[in-house]
């Protein structure tokens, strides 16, 4: 069975740090690109930041541009979400996911292969 299981959530202050993980067991994921998704209570599902199969390429939404680092350990089948400088508004549950195709990442959440069941991340003010 495929699962996608995140980690590394909890409650953090403001200005803090947090790092999740999401390790993908049940098959490899050779080839697909990797990315987290967030939603806040109340709103709907947002894209976080996207990884390519190789990680040469990154991609952030703007409101995380300059905090988030996305990375990925191909050996550990795991992809990584750095979280600095937090903020009340990145309080959500944060969502990982895989497809076969970077844009599917980036513009067609209905369109993932796979998706973890998400991990909480609170900030306090």
């Amino acid at each position: 069975q495929v699962q996608l299981v995140e980690s590394g959530g909890g409650l953090v202050q403001a200005g803090g740090s947090l790092r999740l993980s999401c390790a993908a067991s049940g098959r490899t994921f050779s080839g697909y690109a990797m990315g987290w998704y967030r939603q806040a209570p109340g709103k709907e599902r947002e894209f976080v930041a996207a990884i390519t199969w190789s990680g040469g390429s990154t991609y952030y939404a703007d409101s995380v541009k300059g905090r988030f680092t996305i990375s990925r350990d191909k050996s550990k089948n795991t992809v990584y979400l750095r979280m600095r400088s937090l903020n009340v508004e990145d309080t959500a549950v944060y969502y990982c996911a895989a497809a076969t195709t970077i844009a599917t990442i980036l513009r067609r959440p209905d369109g993932m292969d796979y998706w973890g069941k998400g991990t909480l991340v609170t900030v306090s003010s």
